[in-house]
């Protein structure tokens, strides 16, 4: 590997940098564990990079990689053909077999890459109900994921359907190449040392979250253009980033790649006005231009110039869809945002800028991680619970963030989208 002799990475060939991806996904994603099996899922046009990860996984000593396929045609002639009522019907199935995967110790890993805009002439309401049938479907998967009761990572892959979104005036191939060099570079797979480099980032990433635990805010409150909004902390807060220890004692990174540090808001403690700084990619629709008030920790109003009717549908999910799961802090001038790029996909554009999540919240994202609370002890406590989890864009060059404490002193935190110390 370079990383042990020193080449020079520019000499790198597209396979050695793929199978430097891998390696980050296993070691510093997941921290896979010798005997430890992995659920992979990708779409087809990822095959590449996730026969790379098996690799990985293997020589890391997996005992066994499964992995499960999209396929963005196969997605489009169920719209086209199927009968009225198939968009209630999801694989409960599969998920409930992945949830008992993930209960008897199995590893997690997404590859992210999907169309951005492939749901976008789709009828909306088949869209919506085909959405929240997948997400109800998801539930058992998706509490044992949010609660970090086993050690999972995300990381992307480039395809040409969302190259060609990202990169509209470049020839396919072109296209396709330049996704994936921001790819590896945001990935940190360019450098002498991938995993050296990954380590040290999260040491910032942990020193920051160290100064916001300090600070023990009782809230956020951004302001800039079209934003004025106070976000509440939940009790006993805690806030995390970068690398971070699964209940089952494994050390992983959620999100390959990360800039982000994040906690859990009180559901009911938001109130306030928010817009959009980038759109948001949600399931093959593009929504852009979104603005929402809260009150009370709820979302009361909300528009958005496109794709507002899947906005709205999104919202009416369940009661938590229109309150607050998570809320991050990231500087404007990250690795991503200096890219210049938007990505159309939320793994990426969310570390460009601070962001929210409408529903279920992390409860790791509380004090010892949230071990021995019940359900009923996290929503005491303001966590919040949801069949989604969607992250969203607020932050910018252009917002300001305090953190107010219990007695309503206002603490700079960032200052024009940069960290204040």
């Amino acid at each position: 590997m370079t990383t042990s002799t020193g080449a020079d990475t520019t000499a790198l060939s597209f396979d050695e940098r793929i199978s430097r991806l891998a390696e980050v996904a296993v070691r510093i994603g997941l921290g896979l564990q010798n005997g430890q099996e992995l659920v992979m899922t990708a779409p087809l046009e990822a095959a590449p990079l996730a026969r790379a990860i098996t690799t990985e996984a293997y020589k890391a000593g997996a005992s066994l990689v499964t992995t499960f396929y999209s396929d963005d045609a196969a997605t489009l002639a169920r719209f086209a053909h199927a009968p009225e009522d198939a968009f209630d019907t999801a694989a409960g199935w599969l998920y409930s077999g992945m949830a008992d995967a993930f209960r008897n110790g199995a590893a997690r890993l997404a590859i992210a890459g999907d169309d951005p805009s492939l749901l976008a002439g789709q009828d909306a309401q088949k869209v919506a109900r085909a959405n929240r049938s997948r997400s109800k479907a998801y539930v058992p998967a998706l509490e044992l994921i949010a609660n970090f009761a086993t050690n999972w990572t995300i990381v992307s892959a480039a395809t040409r359907p969302w190259a060609r979104t990202v990169f509209p005036d470049c020839a396919e191939d072109e296209a396709l190449s330049r996704l994936w060099n921001a790819i590896f570079a945001a990935s940190r797979v360019d450098g002498t040392d991938p995993v050296g480099e990954w380590k040290a980032h999260n040491d910032a990433l942990h020193a920051r979250t160290k100064i916001l635990n300090e600070h023990r805010f009782a809230a956020l409150r951004f302001q800039g253009p079209d934003t004025d909004l106070t976000v509440g902390l939940a009790d006993d807060h805690e806030w995390c980033g970068g690398a971070s220890v699964s209940r089952s004692g494994i050390l992983c990174n959620a999100n390959i790649p990360t800039e982000e540090v994040f906690t859990t808001p009180h559901k009911s403690r938001v109130d306030g006005h928010v817009a959009s700084t980038k759109p948001l990619s949600y399931q093959g629709t593009l929504i852009d231009g979104i603005r929402v008030r809260f009150e009370d920790g709820r979302i009361v109003e909300a528009t958005a110039r496109t794709g507002g009717d899947v906005l709205a549908r999104v919202l009416d999910t369940d009661e938590g869809a229109r309150r607050l799961g998570e809320v991050a802090l990231v500087p404007a001038s990250s690795a991503i945002s200096a890219s210049g790029l938007l990505f159309y996909n939320t793994l990426y554009d969310e570390n460009a800028a601070s962001h929210i999540a409408l529903g279920q919240a992390y409860s790791k994202c509380f004090r010892d991680g949230g071990e021995g609370f019940s359900e009923d002890d996290l929503t005491g406590r303001g966590a919040n619970r949801s069949l989604i989890h969607i992250d969203w864009m607020i932050g910018s060059a252009e917002i300001d963030v305090d953190g107010l404490t219990a007695e309503g002193r206002a603490v700079p935190v960032m200052r024009a989208g940069e960290w204040v110390g």
